[in-house]
C-alpha cells in the first residue's frame, strides 16, 4: 500500500523519488524479490544481531516497544525496524537505539536502489533491505523486527535464524492478502516460525490450536502459548506474570488501555524464553513503564493544532483501524473515565478498512462524528460516517482537514458547560498528520 512518504531532507527525498519511480504501485507478497535483492547486497540479513521477530494483527508494534524498553533498561543497544512511520520515514529504522539520521538513511536507500534493476522490488522490500543493511553494518546487542503484513510471505521473513518469534493479537484485517477467516490469517502470521526459535503467542481461541501446532511442527520448533507455558493478568493495579521460571509482579504499562497488559506480557514471555540476550529481572520489570509508542491511545499535549480548544481539553489519538482495535479503544473509554460524558469522534479511514467493524464498539459512547479525509490515500467519504451517525441517532459533520474540525469543535465547546472528551482515530496515516500539525514529532 503506498505510503506517500516525503522528507524535508533533499537527499532523502531524492531517494524516495527514485523508490517511487522504480517500485510497483501495489503490495505484492512473496520472498523471491527480497531474497534476490539481499543477495546483491551480500545477504546482510544473515549478519544481524539476535533477532526478535514479531507478528500480529494488533499490538505487534507495542510489543516491539516493550521489548526495546526492557533491553534498553538493561543498557543494551538495540536496532529496531517497524512500520509504517507516522511523521518521518526515519521512524521505521532505529540504529542502536536512535532514529536513523537523514544522511545515513539517504546513504542506505541509495545503496539498495542502485542494485534493484530487474527485480521489481516493492517500497517495503527496499525499505526492509536498507534496514537490514544498516543493521548488519552497525554493532548492537539485539535486533527487533516487526512484520509488515502477514508473516509467511512478508519481506522480513527472510531472517533465517531469529532468537525468538512472537505473535500478538489476531483479528480480521488485510483480507485481500491474508484470507477472510481467522484460521487463514493465523496460518499466515504463524508462518514466521523458524527452526530452533520458540514461537510465543498470546491466548487464542481453541479452534486455532491446530494452526499453531502445524506451524511449529513444520518449523521443528516449540510453541510457547499463553495459558499453557505462561500467563499474565492485571490484578489490583499491578501486572502479574508467571511461567516455569517463576512469577513477576510489575507496574501496569504506562501505555494506555487494558490491552497493553497482554502486549507487555508477550514481550516479557519472549524475553524469558530465549537465551541470546539475557537481561536482569529488574530490566524486565521496568519495561511496562519505560515503553513508549505514539498514536496508541496517546493523550495529546497542548500544541498548534489544539490551540482552539481549552487548555485542559482531553484529546486522545489512536491509529487503530480494524475491529480488534475498535474494541480495545472503546474499552478504554469506560463510563467512569468519561464521567458521564460522551466522546466527540474525529475519524478518517482508508477505503479498504471496515468502518462498521471498527466503529461498532463505540455505539452509545459518541455524541457527534466529525469526518475527515486521509490526505494522499483512498478513504471513506463523509457520507459513510454520516450513515453511521444516522444509525446511532447523532449528528455528523464533514471537514476538509483536522484544523477545520478542531476549530469547529472549539467553537462548539465555547457554548457548552461540560466539554466532551475528544478521540481522533481511524488511520495511522491520519494520526501522523495530527502529530505533525500539533508539533509532536516522534523521536
Amino acid at each position: 500500500m503506498p505510503d506517500h512518504a516525503v522528507s524535508d531532507d533533499p537527499q532523502v527525498q531524492a531517494q524516495l523519488d527514485r523508490l517511487w519511480s522504480l517500485s510497483p504501485g501495489a503490495d505484492i507478497l512473496g520472498l523471491d524479490r527480497i531474497t534476490r535483492l539481499l543477495a546483491r547486497l551480500g545477504d546482510p540479513h544473515r549478519a544481524l544481531p539476535p533477532v526478535f521477530h514479531v507478528a500480529g494483527t494488533n499490538g505487534k508494534g507495542s510489543t516491539c516497544a516493550f521489548l526495546r524498553a526492557a533491553m534498553e533498561a538493561a543498557g543494551k543497544s538495540v536496532h529496531v525496524f517497524t512500520s509504517p512511520h507516522l511523521v518521518r520515514f526515519n521512524e521505521r529504522i532505529r540504529i542502536a537505539g536512535s532514529l536513523i539520521s537523514d544522511a545515513m538513511l539517504a546513504h542506505y536507500l541509495a545503496r539498495v536502489l542502485d542494485v534493484t534493476e530487474g527485480i521489481g522490488a516493492s517500497f517495503f522490500e527496499v525499505t526492509t533491505a536498507a534496514a537490514f543493511l544498516a543493521f548488519a553494518e552497525h554493532e548492537a546487542d539485539a535486533c527487533i523486527v516487526e512484520v509488515g503484513l502477514g508473516g509467511r510471505l512478508d519481506a522480513t521473513n527472510v531472517i533465517p535464524d531469529p532468537a525468538i518469534c512472537g505473535i500478538a493479537q489476531l483479528g480480521i484485517d488485510h483480507q485481500a492478502f491474508l484470507g477472510a477467516t481467522l484460521t487463514q490469517i493465523a496460518a499466515e502470521k504463524a508462518g514466521i516460525a523458524k527452526p530452533g526459535a520458540p514461537l510465543v503467542t498470546q491466548r487464542y481461541p481453541d479452534f486455532l490450536m491446530p494452526v499453531m501446532i502445524d506451524a511449529v511442527a513444520r518449523a521443528r520448533t516449540k510453541w510457547i502459548a499463553q495459558g499453557d507455558a505462561w500467563d499474565a493478568a492485571a490484578y489490583r493495579k499491578r501486572l502479574h506474570y508467571r511461567d516455569e521460571q517463576g512469577r513477576l509482579d510489575m507496574p501496569l504499562p504506562r501505555l494506555a488501555g487494558s490491552h497493553q497488559v497482554q502486549n507487555a506480557a508477550l514481550a516479557i514471555a519472549m524475553l524469558r524464553h530465549q537465551q541470546s540476550v539475557l537481561l536482569p529481572e529488574a530490566a524486565v520489570k521496568a519495561a511496562p513503564l519505560w515503553a513508549q509508542w505514539p498514536a496508541r491511545l496517546q493523550r495529546l499535549d497542548p500544541g498548534p493544532l489544539l490551540r482552539p480548544l481549552p487548555e485542559d481539553a482531553q484529546v486522545w489519538l489512536d491509529g487503530g483501524h480494524n475491529a480488534g482495535a475498535g474494541e480495545a479503544i472503546s474499552a478504554y473509554f469506560s463510563e467512569e473515565r468519561l464521567s458521564g460524558r460522551k466522546l466527540d469522534l474525529v475519524i478518517g479511514m482508508l477505503a479498504n478498512k471496515g468502518a462498521n467493524a471498527f466503529t461498532a464498539p463505540f455505539a452509545g459512547k459518541i455524541a457527534h462524528i466529525h469526518a475527515l479525509p486521509v490526505p494522499g490515500h483512498d478513504h471513506h467519504p463523509p457520507e459513510r460516517f454520516a450513515a453511521l451517525a444516522a444509525a446511532w441517532g447523532i449528528g455528523c459533520t464533514a471537514h476538509d482537514g483536522p484544523e477545520t474540525a478542531i476549530r469547529t469543535i472549539g467553537a462548539e465547546r465555547d457554548r457548552r458547560e461540560r466539554p466532551r472528551a475528544l478521540l481522533i482515530c481511524g488511520s495511522l496515516y491520519l494520526a501522523g498528520e495530527i502529530l505533525r500539525l500539533n508539533a509532536q514529532i516522534p523521536d
